[in-house]
């Protein structure tokens, strides 16, 4: 999938489409984009989508 000239708006569109299936894959991909961030301003403002991932990924590997 083409990455959006937004990085934060790439990281939010991956944190949207996550599902059980595939959160291991959006997480490397957007840990991938938030590597490539030039700021860490953007960084921070990228930090809620990034824990909200990783927050997905608990929850949906403890019902597994």
């Amino acid at each position: 999938m083409p990455e959006p000239p937004d990085k934060i708006a790439a990281i939010r569109q991956i944190y949207f489409g996550a599902k059980p299936a595939t959160i291991e894959r959006d997480i490397s991909r957007a840990v991938a984009i938030l590597k490539s961030m030039a700021g860490d301003e953007e960084r921070e403002r990228a930090s809620v989508y990034m824990e909200g991932l990783a927050q997905m990924r608990t929850e949906w590997n403890r019902r597994q």
